[in-house]
């Protein structure tokens, strides 16, 4: 069982007071706060082993080409790649989707009159990448409906589908709501209209097991500093085969074979789409917060946030005018307001007593637009918070509503 209480000892930030109050930190599905695990591998390399790699003959590159080759396996483990050379490094999903996008969209894989799909819960990163795209080469951008419950409608999804769909790009779990989605159902239909899959799982690597070849998607990603890592640091898992086929989409060093002025030869995969000097130390000490959630337990993680959440829910939907949005088996996030309300003033009477908490449309505009509100105030969880913080929380939230009211 975890144990939160002896796990916060590790997460120096969490031991401060915001306004002379405790910190509660619930805005995690925005950035996780990091362990020390984590701060320590990031001073390692840059103390002991600070280094450009995969050029150098000398000790210090060769053992930091070590360290991030091994991370990279570190990671291709996690997710249950068939081979380390499927994952790539990024800046984060945001990176990931652009690259995808970009290299999809110079490839012989898309013509006018083709199209995409996507869902009414993306987050805005899993969303405009695919509207450049669309418009610059004339295809048609589809979006699975969200129901009221704030699940995607599937049915509809399942006639959205034909010969033209290109590629379906759905996040694993809403940012905004908490959705988990049946993402083997949508790889499995796109499938069989011959369609590429992306998997945005931003939200889902810090909650769920992730197995790229259970799920059965051809891209799936995330960033870092959502699971414990730095900022400035993501991963893309592709498909060996097609990133072969697909062209770089930055040209720079490491990126190729052989250079003359006529012509350039491209590396393999993933060489081939990590233009540059990398973000050594950002992927060494994501390795190093992965090792953190596999020593915990995934398993474990869930069923201690899931408590959370479930009891976070209990607490609001007994307070006066509070509307909860998405479906109860909801995983990460819980987003709510209060009629009358505006979610930002509610937020920030709440930082004013030490809780951190997102408020806004999350990066979700036209998902904010399906439900006709602005925005709503959400709370996210990580394995360091407790029970005693949920409860803290609402008698926080009654106070605040008092004072608004």
């Amino acid at each position: 069982m975890l144990d939160p209480y002896k796990l916060r000892s590790e997460f120096p930030i969490l031991h401060q007071e915001i306004n002379g109050k405790p910190l509660v930190y619930l805005d995690n599905a925005a950035t996780s706060q990091k362990p020390l695990a984590v701060l320590n591998s990031s001073r390692d390399y840059y103390e002991r082993i600070n280094s450009n790699i995969h050029r150098g003959v000398h000790r210090l590159s060769q053992a930091a080409t070590a360290a991030h080759e091994t991370a990279r396996q570190t990671i291709a483990k996690h997710l249950n790649a068939s081979r380390p050379e499927e994952i790539i490094f990024t800046s984060g999903t945001t990176d990931s989707v652009n690259l995808v996008a970009s290299a999809f969209g110079r490839s012989s894989r898309l013509k006018k009159g083709d199209e995409i799909i996507i869902s009414g819960l993306e987050h805005h990163s899993n969303t405009v990448p695919w509207q450049m795209l669309c418009e610059r080469l004339g295809i048609t951008l589809k979006v699975i409906p969200v129901l009221i419950d704030g699940t995607l409608d599937l049915d509809a999804y399942d006639q959205l589908l034909s010969e033209r769909t290109k590629l379906v790009a759905v996040n694993h779990i809403s940012n905004a709501f908490g959705t988990v989605n049946n993402v083997i159902h949508i790889c499995s239909q796109a499938k069989k209209v011959g369609a590429l899959t992306f998997v945005d799982g931003a939200q889902s690597i810090p909650h769920l097991s992730i197995d790229t070849q259970l799920i059965g998607c051809d891209f799936y990603a995330f960033s870092g500093h959502k699971v414990y890592g730095p900022t400035g640091i993501g991963i893309l898992f592709g498909k060996y085969d097609l990133l072969c086929d697909l062209p770089p989409w930055k040209g720079g060093g490491e990126m190729i074979k052989e250079v003359t002025f006529e012509k350039t030869t491209y590396n393999d995969p993933p060489f081939k789409f990590e233009a540059g000097t990398p973000n050594i130390e950002g992927g060494i000490a994501l390795a190093a917060a992965i090792d953190f959630v596999d020593n915990l337990g995934i398993s474990s993680i869930n069923k201690h946030e899931s408590l959370l959440i479930k009891r976070t829910a209990e607490i609001i939907d007994e307070l006066e005018g509070a509307t909860i949005y998405g479906p109860d088996d909801r995983a990460g996030a819980l987003s709510f307001n209060f009629k009358g309300i505006h979610h930002y003033d509610l937020g920030t009477l709440l930082d004013q007593m030490g809780f951190a908490l997102r408020t806004g449309h999350h990066c979700c505009q036209p998902l904010m637009s399906r439900f006709g509100i602005t925005g709503t105030l959400r709370a996210s969880f990580a394995a360091y918070n407790t029970i005693e913080e949920v409860e803290s929380l609402g008698e926080a939230l009654k106070k605040a509503l008092m004072m608004l009211r």
